[in-house]
């Protein structure tokens, strides 16, 4: 299954039949909102979709900050968006599609069978000088019927047990998984065993994902192998969802660990290390 659409097929496709949707997932964490700028210029029928009310829960520290979404929550957001059953689903954002992963990981996760990601983002859709659309969109409420349970995911116990059979990657930046700073959570460092592999690394300077033979070995360089088990997190269980998507488009078949460092490092007793500890053993 394809993860990627470039602009230009995009728009070839917008021209076709009416069974393609387009979702603007534009977000960032501490904001600004994404709405204003989804309403000062987006794709053509592209509807807005907002990260932190519909792509999340919301529940106690210890759930994480982006718990994931009730499947009703989710799927009663999606038919709002307009999906029905058997459309094809693109999302995108203004910044390498760090945050629509999550959009594309959840509808993935929740059965829609084709998502794809535009790949470069908005900036892509801009470089190839095709038009913009302004204000909102009608939308003709969708039919589409969801059900979780399509992709591995890890809780707190599975992740902690994980690098002792497979690997563990951690998303974050580099600083954030050696504990040298932590703006968000209470507690700084990385999940015992994790391997550090910031997801900025799977995008080219254009914003568009490194090509596949690229990804593979950056992953391979890591320890992943057709033959052990791959599980991702991140600080919420966002930019992990953008690690899942590279390691796709890689040939791997990644765990995402929904709660992610938000949940653990609020978790009493939870152990936690700090440097490179990690990565040395990997690469040793």
């Amino acid at each position: 299954m394809r993860t990627l659409i470039s602009a230009e097929e995009l728009a070839a496709a917008l021209t076709g039949s009416g069974d393609i949707r387009v979702l603007d997932v534009r977000w960032r964490l501490g904001g600004p909102p994404g709405r204003p700028e989804y309403l000062a210029g987006h794709v053509p029928g592209a509807a807005y979709v907002d990260l932190d009310e519909e792509l999340a829960g919301h529940g106690a520290p210890t759930d994480g900050r982006h718990p994931l979404p009730s499947i009703d929550a989710l799927q009663a957001a999606a038919r709002r968006w307009g999906l029905n059953d058997g459309d094809t689903v693109v999302v995108y954002d203004g910044l390498g599609n760090l945050s629509s992963a999550r959009a594309w990981w959840l509808l993935r996760h929740a059965g829609v069978r084709e998502v794809l990601l535009l790949d470069g983002a908005l900036a892509a859709w801009r470089a190839a000088g095709l038009p913009l659309a302004r204000g909102e969109e009608p939308v003709a409420p969708g039919t589409v019927t969801l059900a979780y349970g399509r992709l591995p995911t890890l809780d707190a116990d599975a992740a902690a047990r994980f690098p002792g059979t497979g690997l563990l990657l951690d998303a974050r930046a580099a600083e954030r998984y050696r504990g040298d700073t932590e703006p968000i959570d209470p507690r700084a460092g990385h999940i015992p065993g994790a391997i550090s592999a910031p997801t900025a690394e799977n995008l080219g300077p254009d914003g568009r994902f490194l090509p596949a033979g690229e990804l593979r070995a950056r992953f391979e360089a890591l320890g992943a192998t057709d033959a052990a088990d791959v599980g991702v997190y991140c600080g919420s269980g966002v930019t992990a969802a953008h690690q899942a998507a590279a390691l796709t488009i890689a040939g791997f078949r990644a765990a995402l660990y929904p709660g992610s460092w938000s949940q653990w490092s609020n978790l009493p007793g939870r152990p936690v290390e700090t440097g490179d500890t990690g990565n040395s053993v990997r690469r040793a």
